[in-house]
């Protein structure tokens, strides 16, 4: 019986495994630049 449970177990691992790695990644958002240097177009 303890085999069943082994291989539910390692079965619901490995699918956890599975929809970890192709899980889309969020991305960061872009920090905005704050230099006010950049502003000036002379």
């Amino acid at each position: 019986m303890w085999v069943i449970f082994l291989e539910a177990g390692l079965a619901l691992l490995l699918l956890l495994i599975i929809v970890w790695a192709t899980w889309p990644r969020r991305e960061k958002a872009p920090e905005a630049d704050t230099n006010p240097q950049d502003e000036k177009h002379d």
